[in-house]
């Protein structure tokens, strides 16, 4: 059914609080197939819109008039006076939360760091991780996968890129966890925002002494590469460097470990699926991509409507701020076959859980070769593991970012 036959998107309005209700951390999907029956798109407040259609969420992500304005999302959560908080001044020079020409500049100049070519350079060195993580818990016969393995893999790999003592991990690991909170859509308590606001101060620091040190020493990683990055005759400032690492080690830290962990799910779900995949590893890719499709752990990618956008029959005005749901688009029918089934063989896994258009996310190549690697080493080494809390599972209370808070195994 076309987009453009649905009702009238104010017909059935929704609140933004339906998204963090309990029984949508348990199960996004059955909101999402009321969000999509809505129409084009569903009212989830002033000025604020949802749409879980693949179509109209790949075109809104290709479109510059629906572009980042993360301050003015601040404002609309916490108002003016918070918004002028040092903590949101900081994070928003990052390019991810940008537009052009801004956000042209600095993507380029940090795209020279995170090319095809450096990404599958480290391909070795997440093998290595993933077999010296298994190796600390093998013995014991049973983990949480969660916080021994799948959190720890992708802080680990960063630490290996930019060079640092891995004892460091834990310390960018814990504030990681807080400064993330940082982009979710549903506003937080003053007195957590002062948790978040301490531990972002605690890697600022932290990033801005390991950029003045690569500056007096260069070497052969991430923040040297990113020193050394040139482009029509500019450079990246130490601020500069500092937020956007900030930014992308934070975005990729947790998503990515969520993400292992559902695809683990999925696969522990469907019993047939993971065994075919064991009997041909070299469907891996393709089953991440499944896995990403299937229960993606980024769920939305908020924009704000720079300009007035004519889109399936519906004038989205100005100033208007939309939550593209990228969780409901994974699953819609008109873009996907059966797309309540795994199916690790199916040849239009084409996930949207990397955005698309300019803001198509930038470390996808790491992250793919994260989830690949993590799983393979998994399956090939624990080939009898089994999920002990599959039937009890407690997802974290987050609207979009979709995880558990555990996830244990024995073997």
């Amino acid at each position: 059914m076309s987009v453009r036959m649905h009702l009238n998107p104010m017909s059935t309005p929704m609140k933004l609080a339906d998204f963090r209700t309990p029984s949508f951390f348990e199960n996004p999907y059955p909101l999402y197939e009321q969000l999509r029956a809505a129409g084009p798109f569903a009212t989830i407040g002033p000025k604020q819109l949802a749409s879980g259609h693949y179509e109209i969420v790949d075109k809104l992500l290709h479109d510059r008039r629906a572009g980042k304005d993360y301050l003015h999302s601040v404002q609309l959560r916490y108002g003016e006076e918070v918004a002028r908080r040092p903590l949101f001044q900081k994070a928003n020079a990052s390019f991810i939360l940008m537009n052009p020409p801004e956000h042209t500049r600095l993507r380029s100049l940090m795209m020279q760091a995170f090319n095809a070519r450096q990404i599958e350079a480290i391909r070795d060195t997440a093998r290595e991780t993933a077999d010296r993580l298994i190796d600390a818990f093998i013995s014991e016969g049973t983990v949480d996968l969660l916080s021994g393995y799948a959190l720890r893999l992708p802080v680990e790999i960063i630490c290996r890129m930019l060079n640092v003592p891995l004892a460091d991990a834990a310390l960018m690991a814990g504030a990681s966890v807080q400064v993330v909170r940082l982009l979710d859509v549903a506003p937080l308590p003053l007195d957590q925002l002062n948790v978040v606001s301490a531990q972002y101060d605690v890697l600022d620091r932290y990033f801005t002494d390991l950029v003045n040190a690569r500056r007096a020493q260069p070497g052969d990683d991430l923040v040297s590469a990113l020193i050394n990055a040139e482009e029509n005759g500019e450079k990246l400032s130490t601020e500069e460097i500092v937020a956007n690492v900030i930014l992308l080690f934070v975005a990729g830290h947790e998503t990515t470990a969520n993400m292992l962990c559902n695809a683990l799910i999925a696969l522990h779900r469907h019993p047939e699926q993971l065994a075919r995949l064991k009997r041909d590893p070299t469907r891996i890719p393709k089953a991440v991509l499944e896995c990403l499709r299937y229960d993606s752990s980024v769920q939305m990618a908020p924009r704000v409507v720079m300009a007035d956008i004519e889109i399936a029959g519906t004038t989205v005005p100005h100033g208007t701020v939309l939550l593209l749901m990228l969780g409901a688009a994974n699953r819609d029918a008109s873009k996907f076959r059966s797309p309540e089934r795994l199916d690790i063989g199916r040849d239009d896994a084409r996930p949207i859980s990397f955005a698309a258009g300019i803001h198509h996310c930038l470390g996808y190549r790491l992250a793919l070769l994260e989830l690949e690697i993590g799983l393979e080493t998994l399956l090939t080494r624990l080939p009898a593991l089994t999920l002990t809390n599959l039937d009890n599972l407690h997802w974290q209370q987050r609207s979009n970012l979709r995880g558990v808070e555990s996830l244990t195994a024995s073997w």
